[in-house]
């Protein structure tokens, strides 16, 4: 009786400790500096530095309504420190906010800049909690929920 009172809680043991998730934190996920990333002929951008590659015809097609419009244009890229990724391009007016999931990515916002002007000459830049996007001499300030006031 005794050794199966043992046997049983080493297996409740086991249960509870394989039941527990693992944790690391603090973390910081953001990339120094943005990424200046050119369209291939069949819609991918990648950046082997960081192991990353997607294809973002579908960023074209929610911008212009047209997918095919994508060939040898430039998609700016940034990720913040809580590992959201920022994208943008010349001639956009948006600024799109994905989240990485299983095989993709998840549009999480989309950052209206302005319904009359489209970007001219976008660049991100880190900025501790934000992400700092520069367009000539207009400044916005971004996180993951839009633009910072």
């Amino acid at each position: 009786m005794k050794i199966t009172k043992t046997v049983i809680g080493i297996l409740v043991l086991m249960i509870v400790a394989g039941c527990s998730s693992l944790l690391l934190k603090p973390a910081d996920f953001s990339w120094p500096v943005e990424n200046v990333l050119k369209v291939d002929e069949n819609g991918f951008i990648s950046e082997e530095r960081y192991t990353f590659s997607i294809n973002v015809k579908q960023l074209f097609f929610a911008e212009y309504k047209d997918s095919t419009n994508y060939s040898g244009k430039e998609i700016r890229i940034i990720r913040d420190k809580l590992g959201y990724y920022f994208m943008t391009a010349k001639d956009f007016k948006n600024v799109y906010v994905f989240i990485p999931v299983e095989n993709g990515m998840k549009l999480e916002n989309k950052v209206l800049l302005s319904e009359i002007e489209s970007l001219t000459s976008p660049v991100f830049n880190q900025k501790n909690s934000h992400i700092e996007l520069l367009d000539g001499s207009i400044k916005y300030l971004l996180n993951h929920k839009g633009i910072v006031r």
